[in-house]
């Protein structure tokens, strides 16, 4: 019989995360039956709860804006590499503003907490961090995503981005009996929606099945999730939810400092060598920051846990450009939270576009469609382009409500056979600017109504980010349309630099998801789908390796 000996499933090391005070107010330590305790009054979550969520909005980690200098100075990069990373650089110096979020879709607000087993608060705690995460959507220029279920099939927006996810633990670790550590995330759709769960088997352990597993489910994140991305891979799990939360965590880096050793009594560790092999992999896929080339992620975190013999679950997860996470503590000396960089120009080059890109081909929106579509023809895939004039932007409802009108023998609306379709829902517009944060949303989910809108004369040049299906490659080849891929990632600058003027057109009531006119200068994208069947995402997205068959993802 084995020795007793218990081990930590995830055993975190020190922190050396810099922390800013925000508050000591209300925060002290009292002395109970001749034991100390650390007294946290809700005032004090409330206010690290607005305080968080305010600067994973507008604020990003040195670290993660130092490995975007990096392409730029990178000689391997691809042109298309640097003019993302250029771009994404330029919005975060206009999200640190404060006004414009960095990405129009605020996410969903998600904190994980650890309290010490000497830690009194008046609770719900959650009742506390909920009000929080309430300020900060009401008071900032953020969008509201959450809907809420009236029924099987009947939703309604909650009007206040509630509920938040909240997992409140204990926190046992020797020393922490005075510390509550909580850890704040904003997770948008895109990223959100590549988080993938595959249940394997022990076959897959071994180095050629695993890279051949890799070549294939790594090429299926594609783009829309807004790369450079900064993925997780976790091998096993006590249970595929808790491999699928992990895979989460630690694309955010918060499982860093686990162990890079395993051992025979079960503690999860980080492998260092298979998170530089899979980053090799990935940059040799060419798939890139978005548009080819070197940077389809900016590293990789690799979590090995332990697993049920019978059972070999793989999660794999991302957090995006839009890398909004910060941890806090509070202790005796005061209520803090992680400092996220301030001034993010200092890590601009002094370059100019003519160093980051080939030519630019600028299309003048406000003619005949047949005009745009014409000079449109003339471009192979993979070319740069500027556009100014009129779009027209409807995602997903209103992609329903004109399919409704479709099916019902009514013809498409003239706004969708006159402008390109800009696929996107905005965030609030703050006072005296054109627009909030206005950045693509993912086009995929838009891919079933591309040939039936086409055929009726509308979507004939689309406007999103993300790779698209091959229907719609058939769609564009059969009806002579176009997708242009925007940078995915970049809303503040887009509002801020692109965008003129926004007024609703359509479905009022549908909120963000109303059909809004738009008019854009210099706004940029690439064609990826041309009306000749080229799909630029189309090798890319092929794995090397014959197919391995494996069970199917679960979002």
């Amino acid at each position: 019989m084995a020795d007793f000996r218990y081990a930590d499933l995830l055993p975190r090391g020190e922190s050396t995360t810099s922390y800013r005070l925000i508050t000591s107010d209300g925060v002290e330590v009292i002395d109970l039956g001749g034991q100390q305790f650390l007294k946290v009054p809700q005032a004090a979550l409330r206010t690290l709860t607005f305080e968080a969520m305010r600067d994973i909005q507008h604020l990003l980690r040195p670290t993660h804006l130092q490995q975007l200098r990096n392409i730029l100075d990178d000689p391997e990069a691809s042109p298309n590499d640097r003019f993302v990373a250029m771009d994404l650089l330029r919005n975060a110096n206009i999200a640190a503003g404060g006004v414009l979020p960095m990405c129009q879709d605020t996410g969903t607000a998600i904190i994980s907490g650890k309290r010490g087993q000497r830690v009194l608060t008046e609770g719900p705690d959650e009742l506390a961090l909920s009000q929080g995460v309430y300020d900060a959507y009401q008071q900032l220029n953020l969008r509201y995503s959450q809907m809420s279920p009236m029924g099987m099939w009947d939703e309604v927006n909650t009007g206040t981005n509630l509920p938040a996810q909240i997992e409140l633990y204990a926190d046992t670790k020797p020393g922490h009996e005075l510390q509550y550590e909580l850890f704040f995330m904003a997770k948008g759709g895109g990223s959100a929606n590549k988080s993938y769960l595959y249940q394997e088997t022990k076959a897959v352990l071994n180095p050629e099945r695993f890279r051949a597993f890799l070549d294939t489910s790594l090429r299926a994140l594609g783009t829309a999730a807004c790369p450079p991305y900064h993925l997780a891979v976790v091998v096993g799990g006590t249970s595929a939810e808790f491999a699928l939360k992990t895979a989460k965590y630690a694309s955010a880096r918060y499982y860093d400092s686990l162990p890079t050793e395993g051992g025979p009594y079960g503690n999860g560790y980080r492998d260092l060598d298979m998170e530089q092999a899979i980053l090799q992999q990935t940059q040799d896929f060419g798939i890139g920051a978005q548009f080819g080339g070197k940077y389809f992620c900016h590293d990789v975190r690799v979590i090995r846990l332990p697993r049920h013999g019978a059972s070999a679950p793989i999660a794999i997860a991302v957090s995006c450009s839009a890398d909004r996470q910060a941890l806090a503590k509070i202790t005796p000396e005061g209520v803090f939270l992680e400092e996220l960089e301030r001034d993010p120009a200092r890590f601009l080059p002094d370059v100019t576009d003519e160093h980051l890109d080939d030519d630019v081909v600028r299309i003048d929106l406000d003619r005949p469609m047949a005009e745009v579509l014409n000079d449109l023809h003339r471009l192979p895939v993979k070319t740069r382009v500027s556009l100014t004039g009129t779009l027209v932007v409807a995602r997903d409802i209103a992609h329903a409500r004109i399919k409704e009108l479709l099916d019902q023998g009514k013809p498409m609306p003239e706004y969708m056979r006159n402008h390109p379709v800009y696929y996107a829902g905005p965030a609030k517009t703050p006072e005296g600017y054109a627009s909030g944060s206005f950045g693509p949303t993912t086009a995929g989910r838009m891919d079933s109504y591309v040939d039936q809108f086409q055929k009726a004369g509308g979507s004939m040049v689309m406007l999103a980010k993300g790779n698209r299906s091959a229907a719609v490659t058939k769609a564009c080849q059969d009806n002579g349309g176009f997708y242009l891929g925007s940078i995915g990632g970049p809303a503040a600058r887009l509002a801020k630099d692109c965008i003129r003027k926004v007024e609703v057109l359509d479905f009022p009531e549908n909120g963000m998801e109303a059909v809004w006119r738009i008019e854009v200068e210099d706004f940029p994208a690439f064609v990826v789908v041309d009306d000749k069947g080229n799909d630029f995402f189309a090798e890319t997205m092929r794995p090397i390796a014959t197919r391995i068959p494996v069970g199917p993802p679960a979002q």
